[in-house]
């Protein structure tokens, strides 16, 4: 049986910050703890983690790997081989793809993909429609990570605009439901505003003025709603305004909430006055919006108004976003780089990392019940991720892994390192190189 050893770790888990060793045998988390009490099997290998950070694996509920029928953009084995650079080990993956992944039968393809394609753990989305609630019943809640509902049309137009089906959905489903929140309505009534004004020449700082405040807190208020009417279990993904906060709640555990929300790292670095700079690159739905909006969702992420930091990973070649403002697609990828954003925000000290693994690791986990996933537990599935805090590298073309080949940080130097990413445990990033031979597993959730 294969054995590994982390020595002398700084192990970041369930709040604390305490340094330790932790044995991996075979697939688990054998034993925590000091390596001369730990009964050590021979042939161990052994992994001197002085100085280096040891935490959860990364688990990122919001990706788009464009798998089937986009894969000129990127495709689930290079953007999950970006993932794991950047000390991610699952991911769920939306299904805005083509065809759309709104039948049964479409979304087992996907599975069949990931299981021959993941470097890392995965879950695919079931996508509601306006017509499909039969599909969206049949889905076995511990196989599927959830249902995804456009409540305002991005990449793909998967948009619910049919209030009954919008009703039933709420009504009906058991599974979580997660939800994209910009009321359509608003959006095209701004849309036609700014076209008036500038023509297809739409500055890009517009697109936090067509994609507004006022559209994402409508829409994300109805949503909030319709849970509460119904009882769903309703999860808001990316979160982008200052307004929407004031829809959740920091009263009760994660576990008891019936209503989260989750916030995307671009959100938190980025702010409207970088569309100067980098334009279409950073046009993403929901948009970035200020500096007042960003400041409250780093608030909302320290005070648990906010449950989840995520990427929203969605790649589009450069060719695609170099078009005109209404042409150019919304979104960029992120995956590779999300945990090292994060990092630097700890190094600038707005958040703990304590924070950043209770947002990217433990909250997931405990919010779509993912089984032995998640934490730093014995016997827990060894998803672990090796970082050095200290380790100074700087983003650019010969290290980005994504299949579209840029990043929006290309040039930003950050100041820790993703050394080592263990799926399962097998090493599957080690210090720049990837086990291209590994495969992860499919995600199962208790419920």
């Amino acid at each position: 049986m294969s054995s590994i050893l982390i020595k002398n770790a700084t192990i970041i888990n369930e709040g604390r910050t305490y340094h330790g060793d932790l044995l991996i045998k075979e697939e688990l988390i054998k034993s925590i703890g000091s390596a001369d009490q730990i009964n050590i099997p021979s042939g161990t290998k052994i992994i001197d983690a002085t100085g280096l950070l040891l935490i959860p694996g990364v688990i990122d509920d919001q990706v788009h790997f464009r798998e089937p029928g986009l894969t000129h953009k990127g495709d689930i084995f290079s953007e999950s081989r970006a993932a794991v650079a950047g000390g991610v080990t699952s991911f769920m993956d939306m299904p805005n793809t083509n065809p759309q992944t709104v039948t049964i039968d479409i979304l087992n393809e996907k599975y069949r993909i990931g299981s021959e394609s993941a470097f890392t753990n995965y879950s695919f989305y079931l996508g509601a429609t306006n017509t499909n609630l039969d599909e969206v019943l049949r889905v076995n809640p511990s196989e599927v990570c959830g249902i995804k509902l456009f409540m305002g049309s991005s990449t793909g137009n998967m948009l619910v605009d049919n209030e009954p089906a919008l009703r039933a959905l709420f009504a009906q489903t058991s599974m979580p439901i997660t939800a994209h929140c910009e009321d359509e309505s608003i959006i095209r009534k701004n849309s036609e505003i700014y076209r008036e004004k500038y023509g297809e020449d739409v500055p890009v700082k517009m697109h936090s003025k067509i994609r507004s405040r006022e559209a994402c807190f409508r829409s994300s208020s109805h949503a909030v709603n319709l849970a509460k009417e119904y009882n769903t279990r309703l999860h808001i993904l990316h979160l982008s305004t200052a307004d929407e906060l004031k829809l959740f709640k920091n009263d009760l555990p994660l576990n008891e909430k019936r209503i989260t929300g989750e916030v995307c790292v671009h959100h938190l670095w980025f702010d409207d006055s970088s569309y100067d700079d980098l334009g279409t690159l950073i046009k993403w739905n929901p948009a970035i919006k200020t500096r007042f909006d960003r400041d409250a969702l780093i608030n909302g992420v320290n005070n648990n108004l906010i449950d989840i930091v995520a990427t929203d990973h969605a790649p589009h070649t450069l060719a695609e976003k170099g078009n005109s403002y209404f042409k150019a697609p919304s979104g960029g990828p992120l995956i590779q780089h999300s945990l090292v954003v994060m990092l630097e925000l700890w190094h600038r000290k707005i958040f703990s990392l304590e924070k950043i693994v209770e947002m990217m690791c433990h909250n997931p986990a405990i919010l779509f019940n993912i089984r032995n996933r998640g934490f730093i537990r014995e016997g827990y599935q060894a998803d672990l991720c090796l970082i050095n805090p200290s380790s100074p590298w700087s983003v650019s073309k010969e290290n980005i892994l994504y299949k579209c080949g840029w990043s929006p940080f290309e040039g930003t130097t950050f100041r820790s390192k993703v050394v080592q990413t263990i799926v399962n445990g097998t090493i599957v990033y080690d210090n720049g190189v990837i086990n291209n031979n590994y495969r992860g597993q499919r995600l199962m959730f208790d419920r």
